[in-house]
């Protein structure tokens, strides 16, 4: 799957699944712009992907600011790029009941998993249909496909991500704009290793091929959906879980 030629931008792109996206996506040839809030991970990110013969730049994105993300897509459309990829990666959650929830941790929870994507989103769809042509990737969650334990408006959140996909989708089609989402369940992330080891140990035995899925495996999921052999394919949700949802 070639991307030669091409400029994506991968959010949260510094670690765990948008790292490997990133990564993923430089290999098969895209000039990858990868957006942070953590400079030194975004940094490091971006100087492998080129020391291993890619082509990678760091621009410090807060999805959750309106002012970042407008800066963001300023500078990387200031280099020239025709932004034919977007990774919506960026994500975060904490597990832990709803009644011990309080406001500020429900809006932190939407504005960085649903109201970051779309803002993401909007900032780079005025290229992409002049030119009539793009590809956008939304990195949901299972959480958000059939719900999750502790994590209710997480998979709101989530799930909120995939019905605007959806709906994108739709609208972008005249202009040749795919949408899909990608929606990985349990993955050995930075993020997972926070979670506590019987949790870790009951999302292994509760998935058929017992055990955790690898951020590779989401990123070649996305890799999929950023290339010309997924043309046919928008308004799709793919569920990277290792079967664990396959009744969602």
């Amino acid at each position: 799957m070639s991307l030669n030629g091409k400029a994506a931008v991968v959010t949260g792109g510094a670690s765990g699944i948008g790292q490997a996206t990133a990564e993923a996506l430089a290999r098969a040839g895209a000039h990858v712009f990868i957006g942070d809030i953590s400079e030194e991970g975004g940094t490091a990110v971006a100087s492998a992907i080129t020391k291993a013969g890619g082509k990678a730049d760091f621009v410090r994105l807060d999805v959750t600011d309106q002012a970042s993300i407008d800066d963001f897509s300023k500078k990387v459309l200031a280099s020239g790029a025709a932004v034919d990829i977007v990774a919506n990666v960026a994500g975060w959650g904490r597990t832990e009941p709803f009644v011990q929830n309080d406001p500020d941790f429900w809006r932190k929870l939407i504005d960085l998993n649903l109201m970051g994507p779309i803002a993401v989103t909007r900032a780079f769809l005025d290229g992409m249909m002049e030119r009539k042509s793009g590809k956008i990737v939304f990195v949901a969650s299972d959480a958000g496909r059939v719900g999750s334990l502790g994590e209710t408006v997480y998979s709101g959140a989530k799930g909120g991500v995939i019905a605007f996909g959806k709906s994108l989708a739709r609208e972008m089609a005249r202009y040749n704009i795919t949408v899909n989402s990608v929606c990985p369940g349990p993955t050995d992330t930075p993020l997972m290793a926070k979670v506590p080891d019987n949790f870790r140990e009951a999302f292994i035995r509760a998935t058929p091929l017992r055990r955790l899925g690898q951020p590779s495996e989401v990123a070649d999921a996305v890799l999929f959906f950023s290339t010309d052999q997924s043309s046919y394919v928008t308004g799709q949700v793919l569920s990277v879980s290792g079967g664990l949802t396959m009744a969602g």
